[in-house]
This record gives structure tokens, sequence and C-alpha cells, in this order.
């Protein structure tokens, strides 16, 4: 009934990907960016920022520099946004929140969260911050933080901050005169970003003689993903590239690949590609119009990869939402799929523990650790390109070797997020439902860790069957906490 895995903090600001919400209301107001800000600068110089980091921060924090013991390191935190309305109020409160705190801060603009990822590892920052809601309408925005590896903060350390925040610790640190911090505008973050995403595309492929229809849904990516198709030799037809603050990820991108479908079908194109409104995920049309997530990218990749011998551990990760679909596909191949709680950093915190380089979510988050350290929609097609042109495929082709079980997901509205265990009569059905359905489907019900959303969701044979018992479910939880 519940996903495995992860130990949980309990939390107050932070959800599974930084915090969320209404921009202008709170907590995405400009006064808790100005906070966030200040814990943030705070917290980079305590040991649990460095100790509870992945890998190169724990490389780079083994011992405390002659320089940090002498206050003469400038810690910089590295500022990167979507393209929401929104987006300039709190990057200006967040700004002034780390240099109240005495650190610096690099301004990249609009740029994808995996941008942002790269960007604070090779410009050496303390840490990333990216604004940005991701798929959300564009009324909300949200916050989350990376640290100087790149790879999202653990939750003890947002935890930290949650509590420097609450109880005031964030004010104290007041440095005056030349100790408060700057900041600077970096203003090739683009180019930097584009050099990077066409260095993981081998070198002795080219695109030329594809046409691809690239949806950056008015995001992040409006400018990189089109640029970087287009210099590796693409006929690109770019839509969802004009953002105004307001129309990201309106009926357009991951959300909505049939924007991108309706493209490729009239163009006759080779392949489409939806990004959602910050770059970190990616949906795709194949050529006879059928659309794929990321669970299709990960079986194909996964096959590849295993054929060059790359593939480490022989394994991918995935979450408890993927569809046993890519179960099957892998069956006989030698390679074992691992679950996790649902939430692309949960699957890198796995593929790190294991030493695994591929995994994923059926929502488009697909990381190719041996590249970047989150889900990266530009390069996730890329790589899927290469395979094409590599094995001279059509993508139509490379994706028989997955074959989905039906799945049904219903989302339910809910004024609070009671312990699901604790609700009897919800129990009960669930129960009944996992009895019918025995070893050929399975259920899963969870809370988003985003918004006040029940989520539903059922796999089985018969498609009709599951719908059913799908809103069965659905309704009983609107009846014991719906927010109606």
């Amino acid at each position: 009934m519940s996903s495995p895995g992860k130990k949980n903090h309990q939390r107050h600001l932070f959800g599974t990907d930084g915090i969320r919400g209404v921009a202008n209301l709170e907590p995405m107001t400009s006064e808790m960016a100005l906070k966030l800000g200040r814990a943030v600068a705070t917290v980079l110089r305590e040991p649990i920022f460095h100790s509870a980091s992945r890998t190169a921060s724990k490389r780079r924090a083994s011992g405390v520099r002659a320089a940090d013991k002498a206050s003469a390191h400038r810690y910089k935190v590295l500022i990167g946004k979507d393209t929401r309305l929104s987006g300039y109020m709190l990057e200006t409160a967040l700004a002034s929140g780390i240099c109240s705190s005495g650190a610096d801060v690099l301004l990249v603009g609009p740029l994808p969260t995996p941008g942002v990822a790269f960007l604070t590892r090779s410009m050496r920052a303390d840490a990333g911050v990216v604004i940005s809601a991701s798929h959300n309408p564009f009324q909300d925005n949200g916050i989350k933080f990376f640290s100087a590896d790149g790879f999202k903060l653990p939750d003890e350390v947002e935890a930290r901050m949650e509590e420097m925040i609450l109880n005031g610790e964030a004010n104290l640190h007041r440095p005056t005169a030349a100790q408060i911090g700057k900041a600077f505008r970096v203003t090739d973050a683009v180019g930097r970003y584009i050099v990077f995403l066409k260095n993981s595309f081998p070198r002795q492929l080219s695109l030329e003689g594809l046409r691809i229809v690239v949806d950056c849904g008015h995001g992040a990516a409006y400018r990189v993903a089109p640029e970087v198709l287009s210099e590796l030799g693409a006929e690109v037809v770019s839509i969802g590239v004009h953002p105004d603050g307001e129309n990201i990820n309106r009926d357009c991108g991951a959300l909505h690949p049939e924007a991108a479908r309706r493209a490729v079908l009239e163009r006759h194109a080779d392949l489409g590609v939806s990004l959602d409104g910050d770059g970190d995920r990616a949906i795709f049309v194949d050529d006879a119009g059928e659309v794929l997530d990321g669970d299709d990218v990960l079986a194909i990749a996964a096959r590849e990869m295993q054929e060059k011998g790359i593939l480490k551990g022989n394994t991918v990760v995935a979450t408890v939402m993927s569809n046993l679909g890519l179960d099957l596909a892998l069956q006989g191949t030698g390679i074992k799929v691992v679950r996790t709680d649902v939430g692309d950093r949960y699957v890198v915190e796995e593929m790190l523990e294991g030493g695994y380089n591929l995994g994923g979510e059926q929502s488009g988050h697909v990381i190719f650790l041996d590249h970047n350290t989150t889900g990266d929609g530009a390069l996730t097609c890329l790589q899927l390109l290469a395979i094409m042109v590599e094995k001279g495929r059509r993508l139509s082709e490379l994706r028989r070797v997955m074959k989905r079980l039906p799945q049904i997901l219903v989302n339910v509205g809910v004024r609070e997020k009671k312990e699901l265990s604790r609700l009897p009569r919800l129990r009960q059905k669930i129960a009944a439902v996992e009895k019918e359905l025995g070893a050929r489907g399975r259920i899963l019900v969870r809370y988003s860790g985003t918004e006040p959303l029940a989520r539903v969701m059922l796999e089985g044979e018969d498609e009709s069957r599951i719908r059913q018992m799908a809103h069965e479910i659905a309704e009983q939880i609107r009846n014991e906490i719906g927010n109606e």
C-alpha cells in the first residue's frame, strides 16, 4: 500500500523536491526566499552540509581546509530559474539573503535544472539553487537546492535548514563591511551547458538527415534544447519556445505530449521530445505518433548499455510507479530492476549506494549518472538519438522491446495527509483489491510529495476492471479525507 525504501524526516517546508507552492503565498514568498538564502549560506559553514553530501563534497570536506579555518574561503551559491514571472521576485530575495550572510551569488538566469547541477560542479560553487515548480502551472513556484557535487541536498541538510529558519538561527550571522556577499551575472551559462550536452553525444555520430520536433513547454530549456540538436546536424521543429512568464507548461511540454505528436505527424518527423518547465524530464513521440515515457527509455537504454558492457551492476533503478512491463522487458536478459520511493532524488540515492549508472521514473526523469547527477531531458534525448543513429533503427522499432500492462492512475484532492494505514475502511478496500489482483497485477496508494493529493495506481490485465477498482478506492479516500 505504501512505497518502500528511504527513511523520511518530518518535513515542514521541504517536500520530495524542494519547497513548492503558489508564488507570493506562504511558503513561496519573498520573505521565505530571503530566509532560505540566509539558511543555505549559513549551513554551508557547518559539517553536516559536507558530511551529508554524496560524492565530490565528501571528498572535498574530508578535512577542513586551512583557508576555511582562516575564514579566507569565499562561499559561492549559484542560482538558476525557469521562465515563470515570479522567478524575478524569488531570485532577488534569495540572492539578498545569501549576500546578507556573507556568501557570493552566481546568477545564471533561465536554465534547466540539470544545467544548474552541471554548472554548480563545473564552476566549483559550494551550492546550487533552482527556482522552479517544474511541471506545475505558472502561478506556482518552488525552490530546490544542490550541494557542490550537483546532487540534491539530503533530507538531513534540508531538516537543518528548516530548523535554522524556524528558530531564527539563520538570522544571527550578519557580516558587515567587506564581508557582505556580492552577486555576479554569469553571461555564458547557456553556452557552457550546450557544450556539456554536445560532449555527451558520441563524436563520431551526427544527427544530419533527422527531423526532430522539440517542445520546450515555454520553459527553461527554450534556448538550450533546439540549439543543441541543431548544432549536431538535425533539422529542428521548435514549439513552446516563446515564454512570456505565464505560458510555461500551458497545453504543451511533458504533460501535454499531444502538441509534439501533432507536429511529428504533420511534419513527418523522425522523433518528437517534450520537456517540462525546468527541463529535467522528457517524454517522447516516435515516428508513428506513439508516446513513450521514462519506462520505455529505460528499457531501450538498459539493453543498449548492457550490450556495450557499460550497464553497471546489470541493474536499472526505477520507482514503485514504473510499469511492470519494464520488468517483463528485461526478463531473461540478466538485467535486474530495483525499485525505490517515488522521486528522482530517491532513485539517485539508490544508484549511488549500489554503484549503478542508469535509473529513472515513468514521468520522464531519466538519470544517466555517467553524464549528469540529475534527470536531464535534453541529455536523455541525445542518448536515445545516439542509439537510433548507431543502430540505424527508427524509434518505433526500438520501442518494441517493452509492452506495458494497462495502468490506471487516479488523483484525489485531500484536506489532510493522514497515515493511510489508520483509515480502516480504506485499508479493507485495498486488501480486497489486492486479493482480486493476486500475482497478475499490483496496487499502490500514496500521497504526492509536492501537492495535496492522494494517488491511486493500479496495474492489471483487464483495463476496464482495474479502472473500476481504482475509482472505487479513490471514492473511499474522498469519503474519508477528501477536500470537498
